[in-house]
């Protein structure tokens, strides 16, 4: 079992937008790039000693074999130099531009390349997430037609589905030949489907089953028929379904999951979706992520908007921290809390659809890096609980 770890993120999306002109960057949007050394300072100042952060694959990596290391050689020495383990988030919501998006099959071997040459650069780390949110990233990227190809259509959802978690399976399978003690923390949302009226259940049923897809390839859990039959159904063969049965490395991987205010939705009998709030709780679903793999849990992201006087965001905080209790005190091993992020974000209020400029207050610290209530609610819960987890 690892060690207890709080964590907070650096916010890394990088998804392009307005059919691949812009790159939303939120590293440069929200002053990463200008601070990030102070940045580091600020999460060692909290007492935070696992960091997610994601070096700019749109940066790194600049052509097959061909890499910039520069900026990551710096923050992660800074890393190592205070005593902060990166969760290295090797590729969060987008690709260069070389690689156009997630429809190329070409990038599940592409990437397995990137990461052999990361885990040889710094052979020091041994936490990874290497695909963050597939689930997500699928869904706004070739579903809702949001992001990078911007499609709008089933086939296009499995398809980019398909090559994220392969990616993502390639990927472990380089790093541990180079680092036979890795530790895989999968960041994916941890979503819940309600049904709005009884004409609505057997909908509401089928996206539960769905939302697991991620994940069941990561982990190579057999699919379910229904499952198994809506990704035959969009372009997926029998044999690529095999793959992900034969090349599991759960031995290796810690759940992470992933809540937020928007997580629970509310299904019509249409088949529309609304928002449906904090209905059933972290917990609740968590459990039922929980029961269907059985490995070790990480609440790997979570935030809110601090609200007018940025008691939302406290009392969110300590929420989701009772949510955590209460899974280890119902026998789940959870290894693992995480606000998400250090700092404010820009344009997440909208899916970062659209370059707007917004600032959503919703970090330990805003973006003057003044420390924010729900930073110092964070810095006093670890300073209560280290070392005491299980208590």
């Amino acid at each position: 079992m690892l060690p207890f770890m709080f964590a907070t993120g650096i916010e890394s999306s990088s998804p392009t937008i307005g059919d691949g002109r812009i790159r939303r960057d939120q590293m440069e949007e929200c002053g990463h790039y200008r601070q990030w050394k102070k940045d580091l300072e600020l999460v060692a100042q909290l007492g935070i000693r696992t960091l997610r952060y994601g070096v700019p694959l749109h940066r790194t990596w600049l052509a097959p074999d061909r890499y910039d290391w520069e900026f990551a050689d710096q923050a992660f020495a800074e890393m190592r130099r205070l005593g902060i383990a990166p969760i290295a988030d090797l590729c969060h919501f987008g690709v260069p531009d070389w690689i156009g998006n997630f429809q190329n099959p070409d990038f599940p071997m592409l990437f397995q390349g990137y990461a052999r040459a990361f885990a040889t650069r710094y052979p020091w780390i041994g936490l990874y997430t290497p695909v963050n949110e597939m689930y997500v990233c699928a869904k706004f990227s070739a579903l809702f037609g949001w992001w990078n190809e911007q499609a709008r259509d089933q086939r296009s959802y499995v398809t980019a589905l398909k090559h994220l978690a392969k990616a993502n399976v390639l990927a472990m399978h380089e790093i541990v030949k180079l680092r036979p003690d890795a530790v895989f923390v999968q960041s994916e949302s941890s979503e819940y489907f309600h049904a709005g009226l009884p004409d609505a259940v057997e909908e509401a049923e089928r996206r539960n089953q769905l939302r697991f897809l991620s994940l069941d390839f990561n982990y190579g859990r057999p699919l379910d028929p229904l499952q198994r039959d809506f990704v035959l159904a969009n372009g997926m063969t029998p044999d690529e379904c095999r793959f992900f049965e034969e090349h599991a490395l759960c031995g290796h991987c810690v759940l992470g999951s992933d809540y937020y205010m928007t997580n629970e939705h509310e299904v019509d009998p249409d088949g529309a979706t609304h928002d449906a709030g904090e209905t059933l709780g972290y917990a609740m679903i968590a459990r039922e992520y929980a029961e269907r793999y059985g490995l070790p849990m990480m609440h790997t992201e979570t935030n809110v908007d601090q609200g007018r006087h940025g008691d939302e965001a406290v009392d969110w905080l300590r929420c989701q921290w009772a949510h955590v209790r209460s899974l280890m005190r119902s026998g789940v091993p959870v290894v693992g809390f995480t606000w998400f992020s250090l700092t404010d974000q820009i344009d997440w209020n909208i899916e970062l659809r659209e370059a707007r400029g917004v600032v959503n207050p919703r970090g330990l610290y805003d973006l003057q890096r003044r420390i924010r209530p729900v930073g110092t609610a964070y810095r006093d819960l670890i300073a209560a609980w280290e070392g005491r987890i299980g208590t």
